[in-house]
């Protein structure tokens, strides 16, 4: 199954750093960032759960739980857990997936659906392809999708960023313009007729006829 924006992202049972979870039933009710790694012990992983540590409590503001992804058992990924911590200085208390047999990655599409084997072996040149975020809303659906190579650590601060456009898109009706930031000017989508916006946001700018902005809605 191809996944896009608006897929159901798939239900799976799977072993984590913290225990057995089923992922829909650990969602709950709650956003979801879902963040995958080609292996345990590698440089630029190491740095980017480090920091995803750091910002945990910054997603829990937003209602939204994080978890990680890597290509290994949950005991490798366990043992992987002090080097991040030693590195980045923020302890890793979050879930970390243990795919060791490759499921959960063929199910995101990280990995081919006909991959044969098992996490033994492997390294993470195969696994290179292992390096997507996903952010998934309550109702389990994939709001957005971030694909990244293998040798470029990821920018966390942007996921966050992109969460509480997608957040406040969503909650207000409204569109976020070009790099906008939490507390910035927005946009009155095009669906939206001038008589309708005044009466839903009050006073507006037009910038142009299609371009309306308005202050963020609180």
């Amino acid at each position: 199954m191809t996944l896009s924006i608006g897929s159901t992202a798939p239900d799976f049972t799977a072993s984590t750093t913290e225990g057995e979870i089923r992922f829909h039933d650990w969602i709950g009710d709650d956003w979801a960032i879902l963040f995958s790694h080609p292996k345990a012990f590698t440089p630029v992983c190491t740095t980017e759960l480090g920091y995803m540590a750091g910002l945990k409590d910054e997603f829990a503001k937003r209602n939204t739980k994080i978890i990680g992804l890597s290509v290994d058992s949950s005991e490798d990924n366990k043992n992987w857990l002090p080097d991040i911590e030693e590195v980045s200085g923020n302890k890793v208390d979050y879930p970390v997936i243990g795919d060791s047999d490759l499921n959960v990655a063929k199910l995101y599409n990280m990995l081919p659906a006909d991959e044969s084997g098992t996490a033994e072996g492997r390294t993470a040149a195969n696994n290179a392809t292992v390096r997507t975020v996903y952010i998934i809303g309550p109702d389990k659906k994939i709001r957005a999708m971030l694909l990244y190579p293998m040798s470029s650590g990821r920018n966390f601060d942007e996921v966050l960023r992109l969460l509480d456009s997608v957040q406040l898109t969503e909650n207000k009706g409204v569109a976020t313009p070009v790099n906008w930031k939490n507390g910035e000017d927005v946009i009155v989508p095009p669906t939206v007729s001038d008589e309708d916006a005044k009466a839903k946001f009050g006073d507006f700018e037009t910038v142009k006829p299609y371009l309306r902005r308005i202050p963020q809605p609180q």
